[in-house]
């Protein structure tokens, strides 16, 4: 990777130079852009309205299901007041820059998170608006999809699930939003951790049962009846992390 900064008018891009050809425009990061070449192919659910994407000749080499435009959105009760508008501190302080450089960081470190290809920033007086590009992952569902679509899920993806979060948790990553849909698995079964807005390294292991018991939280939505034993044997995968 060669990550390289840029700035347009009010814009500010973070972009990996070797993944993102042509002029880097802070038009890329937005959906209209991608629809306006009908090039736009999926939707992910959920609040961020994320888009699945063909790249084209913006992609420096060939991927097979594209890439995954997210646009930065809040939750909760602060977004009844903004929903997209965040406060600004400087361009390094922005969510989206920071996702970016924990997302390089770890992926060099060899867990799997999504190939990140670039964020882009809207400053505006106090406020900023974010989009972040990565490349999307080849048949991949969300457990929450796989657990709702098969009642017998192979307990060797789930462990494998438990083994990626302790190597996660080895490297210090807190992922304060563990859920089972911030995980994937890809037509193999390899499991991947995504969203990493707002994550952060971490000393310590005080902040790791936390993570556990977030995602089961999330199983039980998700399983009710099956989320006891659904989390014991990501626990197994967790204690036990395959080489």
């Amino acid at each position: 990777m060669r990550i390289l900064e840029s700035q347009s008018a009010n814009a500010h891009i973070l972009y990996d130079a070797t993944a993102l050809c042509g002029p880097v425009t802070p038009e890329l990061f937005t959906r209209a852009y991608w629809q306006d070449r009908e090039a736009i192919v999926g939707e992910a659910p959920g609040r961020g309205a994320s888009v699945f994407f063909d790249p084209g000749d913006h992609a420096s080499e060939t991927t097979e299901d594209g890439w995954v435009l997210r646009p930065y959105r809040r939750g909760g009760m602060v977004a009844r007041v903004s929903q997209q508008r965040y406060v600004w501190c400087g361009s390094a302080r922005t969510r989206a820059a920071r996702e970016f450089r924990l997302t390089v960081a770890l992926r060099e470190k060899g867990l799997s998170v999504p190939q990140p290809i670039g964020a882009c920033v809207w400053h505006t007086g106090l406020f900023y608006e974010g989009a972040l590009i990565t490349v999307r992952i080849p048949g991949a569902q969300t457990l929450a999809d796989c657990i709702e679509s098969s009642e017998d899920l192979p307990y060797t993806s789930l462990r494998a699930v438990g083994a990626l979060i302790r190597k996660a948790h080895e490297l210090g990553l807190d992922h304060v939003d563990l859920n089972a849909r911030n995980l994937l698995l890809d037509r193999d079964g390899k499991p991947w951790i995504i969203d990493l807005d707002r994550c952060r390294i971490r000393n310590g292991h005080h902040w790791q049962a936390r993570n556990m018991e977030r995602l089961e939280r999330s199983l039980t939505r998700f399983a009710p009846s099956r989320a006891t034993g659904l989390m014991h044997e990501i626990r197994q995968g967790y204690l036990k992390p395959t080489p």
